[in-house]
C-alpha cells in the first residue's frame, strides 16, 4: 500500500514543527591556524641552507664563493648554535680553513647572532663547478682582421725570414700586436 503524499499546507506544518540542524559555520582562514605553528618553527630552526645556498656569494664574497657551497646546518637536539657543514673544491681546504673566523662571522651577520658556532670543511666535488670555471676563464673577445695594407705591411716586414716554422709564428705574433694598437679598447 502506498502512501500518500502531504499537501502542501500540511508540509509547511510538518517543516515548522521539525528542527533543522544549524548552519555549519565555516572555518577559520588556514594562516590564521598555521601563523603560531610557523612563527614557532622558525624560531625552533630558523633559516636553513636553502637560503645559505641563494645567497652564499653574498655572504662569503665572490673568492671563498667559487671554492665552497654549504651543505647542510646541522642543529643540536638540546637546542644552542649549529654547526654548518660547507663542501670545498681539493686543495682550497686549508685556506678555507685559515679563513675559518671570517666565513662564520659572516654567517652569524646573515643568520643571526650566534647561530652557527662550528664550520666543518668536507673535501669533495662542487655542484656548480662551470660557475668557477666561467670565472677563472673569462670568454676573450675575438680581434677583428687587419686591413689589406697592413697586412702587405706585415708581409714585407718578414720577407727576409726564412719560411717555416718561425716565420709562421712571427706572422701571428705581429698579426696580434697590429690588431691591439687598432682596438682602442684592448689595452
Amino acid at each position: 500500500m502506498r502512501r500518500p503524499l502531504p499537501t502542501p499546507a500540511e508540509a509547511i506544518d510538518i517543516l515548522a514543527r521539525k528542527r533543522t540542524r544549524p548552519q555549519r559555520r565555516p572555518p577559520p582562514p588556514a594562516g590564521r591556524a598555521l601563523n603560531g605553528f610557523v612563527k614557532e618553527l622558525d624560531a625552533r630552526f630558523g633559516q636553513g641552507p636553502g637560503a645559505l645556498q641563494a645567497r652564499w656569494r653574498e655572504i662569503v664574497g665572490p673568492d671563498i664563493a667559487r671554492r665552497t657551497e654549504p651543505v647542510k646546518l646541522t642543529r643540536p637536539r638540546a637546542g644552542g648554535p649549529a654547526a654548518l657543514e660547507i663542501r670545498v673544491a681539493g686543495p682550497a681546504a686549508a685556506l678555507i680553513q685559515h679563513q675559518q673566523p671570517q666565513i662564520l662571522a659572516r654567517v652569524n651577520l646573515f643568520l643571526g647572532a650566534g647561530a652557527v658556532d662550528r664550520l666543518r670543511i668536507v673535501q669533495g666535488p662542487l655542484r656548480n663547478p662551470g660557475e668557477a670555471a666561467a670565472a677563472r676563464h673569462p670568454v676573450r673577445r675575438r680581434l677583428p682582421p687587419l686591413d689589406a695594407a697592413r697586412e702587405a705591411e706585415l708581409a714585407r716586414g718578414l720577407a727576409a725570414a726564412p719560411d717555416g716554422p718561425l716565420k709562421t709564428a712571427l706572422t701571428e705574433l705581429g698579426r696580434n700586436v697590429l690588431r691591439r694598437t687598432e682596438d682602442p679598447t684592448r689595452r
